[in-house]
Parts: C-alpha cells; sequence; structure tokens
C-alpha cells in the first residue's frame, strides 16, 4: 500500500495472500551461471568509443577535399601556402579531444545514475547491478520498478505493472504468480518478486536501455539543418571548382605551380569546415558544464529541445516540493477517539515494506500497537485515489476494512467534512481522509458508503530554490503549468506560494476533447486530480497548439507524459521507469539545475545560429569570386595563405568566442532559412565588392610584382567588408565583443606594417590611391550590407 502518485486501472485489486519466501539462488548457482555466460552482460553505451569519436571527426566528406588539396599545396608551394591544411588538423584534434571529454562525463554520471536492481540470493536481498543479473535470480520489485529482463512472477502483493512502452496499452496488468513479466515495463502498485528467464541480449530491455542511454550527435534540427546546408554547398562546389581548374590552369596558361596555388585557394574556402566542428564542440562543452551541476543529458539534443521550449509542465510532489513530509494535525472526526486513529494509521503504515513520502510521515508519527496486524492490502494508485487494508485489531475476531485516501474522492459531495478538508487545503496542506467500510477489501464498491474517521493533515516542504526557478522561466517567457494528481485547492496553494499566478482547476472538470483541453490549457495555470492518462492527453492537446512542451516528473505516474513530451526531465530520487523515458536527468534532484539546462541549450543553440552565417558568408563570397573569376578570365586574385588568414581573423577565432558566449534568446525553428536570409546577401556583397577593387587594381598596376599588389588591394576591401560582417553579427555588443572585434583588426593592420610578415602572407600594399580606393570600396559594401540586412530582416522575418 504505498501512496505515491501512481498510474494503476480503475476498481478495487482483491488482496493476494503472501506466498512462502524463496530464498533465491546461493551463491554456486550464481557462479555457475556466470561461468555458463548466462548474465545480463549486455554493454549499456552512456557514449561513443574513442574509435568511432576519432571516426566520425577524422573520416569527413571535407576533411577529404581539404586533405587532397593539403597534398597538393605541400609540394607545389610556400609552407605557407599549406597552413590551412594545419588549422583542420588542429580543428579536428580540439574536435575530438573535446568530445572525449564529453564521453568520460556522461560515462561517469552514467554510474552515479544507474539503477541498481534487489536480487534475493540465500535467502538475503542485496543490490546488484543490473549487468549482476544471473539467469533464474529472483529479483524483488515494488512502486517505480523497472523490469530489467524477462521473468515469471513467483510472488504478488496487488502488483500492477505498467506495460504501456512496450504494447501502447495504458491500463496496467494485475499480475499473479505465474504470469509472465516482461522487461521494458514498470510497477505502478503492490509489489513482488518474479524469476528471471531471460537475460543478456534476448531480453527487450537490453535494447531498450541502450538506446535510451546512447550518446547521440545527430538527431536535432540543427544538426540536420547543417547536413542540409553541406549537402547544397558540396553540389555548387564541385561544378564552380571544375571552372576555376579550367580557367586558371587552362586558359590563363599560368605556371603550373602558381596556377595550382590560385586554383586551390579559390576551392579551400569554399568548405564550410570549421562548422561541423564548432557544433560539435558547443554541443561537447554543454554536456561537460551540464555534468558539473549533475545533469545527466541522456540524449544530446535534448540540450537543443530544452531550448526551444515555451512551456513546461510541473509535477508538484518532488518538482516543487520536497519528496519528504510531515504530519502536522490529526483531525478526529465524529467523536472518534484519537489514540484508536493513530493505532489503525500506524497498522496501515506497517503494512507496506517500502512507503513512500506520505505514508512515511504517518508512520513517523503513528506507531503500531504490539498485537495488531495488518491481514490484506490494496495498494494506491492514482487512477483509484486511495488504498486499503484489512486490519485485525488485538483480539478482535474478524478484521476491519479501512481506507485512506482523497476526501473528496471518498466523500459524497455534500459531506461536512468536506468543509474543512477545503479549509486546510487553501492553507497548502495536503490532505487524506481516514475512513471505515462495511464492505471486503476485494469488493469493488468498497469506497461507497464509508464513514469518515479522521483527517490526517499532511505538511509539504517547499523546494527553496522553486521560487526561483519559477521567477526564471517567466522572465525567459516559459509558461510554467503545475499538474498534479493532489487537491487543485491545495495545488494552487502551493503554486501561490511560489509566486505562480493562475487559477486551480479540477482536471475531473476538463473537457475531454483535445481543443477544447488545450483552450482549458492555455487560461489556467494549476491543474489536480490529474490522472496518468490525463497527464498525457494534456501534453498533447499543449502540442496540437504548436507549443514545445517539458515536462519534470518523479513518479510512475509521471512516465507516459514523460515519454510524449518534447523533452523530459526526471529526478535522480525519482522511479527507475522516470529516468529510463526521460532525456535529461537531474542527478541532485534539485528543481534549480533546470534553468542551467535551459540556459545551456539557449547558449548552443543561439550562437551555433550566430557563427553559422559567419562560415556560410565565406562559403557564398568564395563560390562567387570563383565564379566571377571564370566569367572574367582572369587570375584568381588570392593565394591560400590570404584566405586562411582571413578566415582565421574574421571567421575561426571570434566563431570560437562567440559560439561559447552566453545566449539568453529563446531557440527559433527554421535553422537553415534563419541563416541563409543573410549568408547569402553577406556573401554576395562581400564578393562584388573585392572582385570590383580586383579589377580597378587591374587596371592600375602594371609591370613586375602587379599580381601581388592587385592581391593585396582585394585582400584589404575582403577583409574589411569581412570585418563588417563580424561586427554585425557579434552585435549586441558588450566590452569583450568590442575587444575581440579590435583585436582582430589590430592583428591584421599588424600583419600590414611589419616586414616580414608582409613578406610571410605576401602582402604588400603598393601606393596610396589604391589602397584607399580599396578602403573606399569596403566602406560602400559595409553602408550596402547595413541597409540590405535591417531591409532583410523586416521583410522576411522568421
Amino acid at each position: 500500500m504505498t501512496h505515491t502518485d501512481a498510474d494503476a486501472g480503475p476498481g478495487a485489486v482483491p488482496p493476494v495472500p503472501p506466498a512462502p519466501p524463496a530464498t533465491g539462488l546461493t551463491a554456486a548457482e550464481v557462479a555457475e551461471r556466470v561461468a555458463r555466460g548466462q548474465v545480463n552482460d549486455v554493454p549499456v553505451r552512456s557514449s561513443r568509443s574513442l574509435t568511432e569519436i576519432v571516426r566520425a571527426n577524422v573520416f569527413t566528406r571535407f576533411n577529404a577535399i581539404i586533405g587532397v588539396l593539403w597534398g597538393i599545396m605541400l609540394f607545389v608551394a610556400p609552407i605557407q601556402d599549406s597552413l590551412f591544411g594545419f588549422v583542420i588538423v588542429a580543428n579536428t584534434g580540439i574536435g575530438i579531444v573535446q568530445e572525449w571529454r564529453a564521453k568520460k562525463t556522461l560515462d561517469s554520471l552514467a554510474v552515479i545514475g544507474e539503477v541498481r536492481p534487489t536480487v534475493r540470493r540465500d535467502g538475503r536481498a542485496a543490490e546488484v547491478a543490473t549487468s549482476g543479473i544471473v539467469l533464474d535470480d529472483l529479483i524483488e520489485i515494488g512502486p517505480g520498478d523497472k523490469v530489467a529482463v524477462d521473468g515469471t512472477c513467483v510472488e504478488a502483493d496487488g502488483l500492477e505493472i505498467d506495460e504501456s512502452l512496450l504494447t501502447g496499452e495504458a491500463d496496467p496488468v494485475l499480475k499473479q504468480p505465474g504470469d509472465p513479466v516482461l522487461s521494458g515495463s514498470f510497477v505502478v502498485a503492490g509489489g513482488g518478486a518474479f524469476q528471471a528467464t531471460r537475460v543478456g541480449r534476448e531480453a527487450y530491455a537490453a535494447q531498450l536501455a541502450e538506446e535510451a542511454s546512447r550518446f547521440t550527435l545527430v538527431q536535432s534540427e540543427l544538426r540536420s539543418g547543417i547536413s542540409t546546408i553541406l549537402k547544397y554547398v558540396t553540389w555548387m562546389m564541385v561544378p564552380t571548382a571544375i571552372a576555376l581548374i579550367i580557367s586558371q590552369l587552362v586558359v590563363k596558361e599560368n605556371a603550373l605551380k602558381g596556377s595550382l596555388a590560385r586554383t586551390v585557394g579559390g576551392i579551400v574556402p569554399m568548405v564550410p569546415e570549421g562548422l561541423v566542428l564548432l557544433t560539435s564542440v558547443a554541443f561537447a562543452l554543454g554536456v561537460i558544464r551540464l555534468g558539473r551541476k549533475q545533469c545527466l543529458v541522456q540524449e544530446l539534443p535534448a540540450i537543443e529541445g530544452l531550448a526551444r521550449v515555451d512551456t513546461v509542465c510541473l509535477d508538484k510532489t518532488g518538482t516543487l516540493t520536497e519528496g519528504g513530509m510531515d504530519m502536522s494535525a490529526l483531525h478526529p472526526l465524529d467523536g472518534a477517539d484519537e489514540d484508536h486513529v493513530r493505532a489503525v494509521l500506524g497498522a496501515l503504515g506497517s503494512s507496506d515494506p517500502r512507503p513512500n513520502a506520505s505514508l512515511q510521515a504517518i508512520v513517523d508519527a503513528c506507531p503500531v500497537p504490539g498485537d495488531w496486524r495488518c491481514t490484506g492490502s490494496l495498494p494506491f494508485s492514482s487512477a483509484r485515489k486511495y488504498s486499503g487494508a484489512a486490519v485485525r485489531e488485538g483480539d478482535a475476531a474478524a478484521p476491519r476494512t479501512w481506507l485512506l485516501g482523497a476526501p473528496d474522492v471518498l466523500l459524497a459531495e455534500d459531506d461536512p467534512a468536506l468543509a474543512e478538508t477545503g479549509r486546510l487545503n487553501e492553507q497548502g496542506l495536503r490532505v487524506l481522509l481516514l475512513a471505515r467500510s462495511g464492505r471486503e477489501l476485494d469488493d469493488p464498491a468498497v469506497a461507497e458508503d464509508v464513514t469518515p474517521t479522521a483527517l490526517v493533515v499532511l505538511e509539504q516542504r517547499l523546494r527553496p530554490d522553486a521560487a526561483d526557478t519559477l521567477r526564471y522561466f517567466a522572465a525567459q517567457d516559459v509558461r510554467a503549468k503545475v499538474i498534479s494528481g493532489d487537491n487543485a485547492v491545495s495545488v494552487g496553494a502551493v503554486a501561490a506560494k511560489l509566486g505562480l499566478s493562475g487559477g486551480a482547476v479540477d482536471a475531473r472538470r476538463l473537457p475531454a476533447g483535445r481543443e477544447d483541453m488545450a483552450a482549458a490549457l492555455d487560461e489556467n495555470t494549476v491543474f489536480g486530480r490529474v490522472t496518468p492518462q490525463q497527464k498525457r492527453e494534456m501534453v498533447g492537446a499543449l502540442q496540437s497548439r504548436g507549443h514545445t512542451v517539458a515536462m519534470t516528473g518523479d513518479g510512475v505516474n509521471d512516465v507516459l507524459a514523460l515519454k510524449d513530451a518534447d523533452i523530459g526531465v526526471a529526478m535522480g530520487s525519482g522511479s527507475e521507469a522516470t529516468r529510463a523515458v526521460a532525456q535529461i536527468v537531474l542527478l541532485d534532484n534539485s528543481f534549480a539545475t533546470l534553468p542551467s539546462v535551459v540556459a545551456e541549450g539557449r547558449r548552443v543553440i543561439g550562437n551555433i545560429t550566430r557563427v553559422a552565417t559567419l562560415f556560410l558568408v565565406k562559403t557564398v563570397y568564395s563560390v562567387l569570386l570563383a565564379a566571377l573569376v571564370v566569367c572574367w578570365q582572369v587570375e584568381y586574385p588570392f593565394l591560400p595563405r590570404h584566405l586562411t588568414l582571413l578566415s582565421t581573423l574574421t571567421i575561426g577565432v571570434p566563431a570560437f568566442f562567440l559560439a561559447l558566449a552566453p545566449n539568453t534568446e529563446r531557440a527559433r525553428p527554421y535553422f537553415v532559412r534563419r541563416v541563409m536570409r543573410y549568408a547569402i546577401p553577406g556573401g554576395v556583397v562581400a564578393a562584388l565588392a573585392t572582385f570590383a577593387t580586383y579589377l580597378l587594381a587591374r587596371h592600375h598596376y602594371t609591370g613586375a610584382g602587379a599580381l601581388e599588389a592587385e592581391t593585396s588591394a582585394a585582400t584589404l576591401t575582403l577583409f574589411l567588408v569581412s570585418m563588417w560582417v563580424l561586427a554585425i553579427i557579434a552585435r549586441p555588443y558588450t566590452w569583450w565583443r568590442l575587444t575581440l572585434v579590435t583585436a582582430m583588426g589590430g592583428i591584421f593592420l599588424l600583419v600590414l606594417v611589419v616586414p616580414w610578415l608582409q613578406h610571410f602572407f605576401a602582402l604588400r600594399l603598393v601606393g596610396v590611391t589604391m589602397p584607399w580606393t580599396a578602403v573606399a570600396v569596403a566602406g560602400a559594401a559595409a553602408a550596402l550590407l547595413e541597409i540590405v540586412w535591417r531591409w532583410v530582416g523586416r521583410r522576411f522575418p522568421v
């Protein structure tokens, strides 16, 4: 008999006489099965292996392209024209190291959060690792436990198991000795034990657990968007690169080495190679940061998903309130003797081997008389909202049937005891009714015409950090909905104490239709007397209106809703079932950690969207410049060293800092559209301005060294335009953002004025007219960029 919010089917469950306790396997039998390999040794990975990490970071399409070009440049050009290859090696190394760090963080957190089933061996119960279960082990289970392997029920005390994650059927199944027990299901009421019949890879749980805890990098809008962009970039690169090669090597009839160098210089910047790296690094650092706060991210895209959340559904118990409770008062009804009531409550409490917070508070306050005993029990379920027991009081000839549960469920609407209950609920107190029934415990109508005996008042402990967390969500434009199985008035009072405004609604009066329910959810904030199936329907109703929903919870009644929500967040101390289906587990049970998860997701998504524009502006202007060179039949204006310098100063270094900066803007959909609406005009303006300067320089300079002077002027224009793009992306300005932009400009100026750097990068501004012309062209392009980007923002909002 457990007073938790647990899902169960309607109607009373007949008490099952306890079976003689089985002793389980002996140590010798366990050793024998281990020797035969009959162990539940399925490897559950929380992250990719080191080999997979290296393979994923090294063997990529663009690394192959860059690698071939790098090999060519090492043979035909000075080392400074091969710098881009060393940058790629360094970037790949950074990606491998960061993901390896994230892997170690995830693995260590997975061990901390690992569930240890209780196994009976040699007549003693002990916790073992899931991988330590052997064939024929006798495994004890209770409310909230997830069935780790397939087996056959041996003992059952009102045992109800939810198999919805396997069959889709929401109604729990009552189990009797001899019934099959499926791995992947979970206990919602009662308790018992089962014998393992299939372990390891033969059990369904092996597949479920491996999928639930695998480190994933791909199933997200952000990464799929980047993949889409890279696909289109490849399509543009291939014909452009072929045309450029033909133009530089055949049509212009230049020296082979020089033509190769400028051809490679035109192809390399088309590849946005750092974008994928930066995304992986940002995600990996997000995992590491959250890991330090005892937050286990079981599926990496959950960081991204929570950044997009606009509605958080909170379960009161364990989320807004702490798990523990205190019995603050006892109100006998109709002249009932308080000592007798306490004795009954003590007997009820002693019948449950695994009392939860509310029942534990009663057990602590009400000791059971030595000669009283419980002869049968009816487990609590969220569907019934009450539990029961048959208690033999001392030398009484027959046991009495007692029920303990929600007053508004057990009593008629006009019962005077409900008025007192309402007054207590308005104070945020939790009230249970102790009532005597004249029927047998296994009577389906046991809850009808009961005699109210006492009101048990429990005081819930508010989480000290709950109010601040709710204020954070309000400030970030994330709506909070409190969904609880408790009395609506009581839940509303608790929410009010935490500063959460809005009406409290009894879920039993909510409309059944999805549209009507969604309207009621939008209008109200607090919902009480919610059944597990209703929680699931509420999540679906909110999603039907386009909301991205996160669901938090710790009890088995939350499992279905957690599974259907866009993001499921479970408490570390919650049931094993909730942790199995949740994408994020707060191992320290701190609700205050949730803002950190939201902030981390927003930082990653917002910043990657920001810096992706930088990378793709470069890709657009590189492709367009190559096309213009082919059409005009001129030498490509840049060597690889020039674009390596520009990419490092205007994209590589700034993007790294911008990608890791704080960002509280809620992530919005349509990543590709949002990025390309700025990257395309930015790249077009940069390419046209640069090529205009190059053509002017070709007419201005003649004689020996003209090509280097033309390249230097074009490089100056491209750098200044790219710096203006960076200045736009870096907004709104802070001291460190201004310092970053200024530092990049200062380094480029240093290259222009230090002789050996001029020689190293083949940059030498000749005369006064052309350099100032390059600056003027860049200034005009910057002004055009401002106009175009503001117009695009207004004309094509996303």
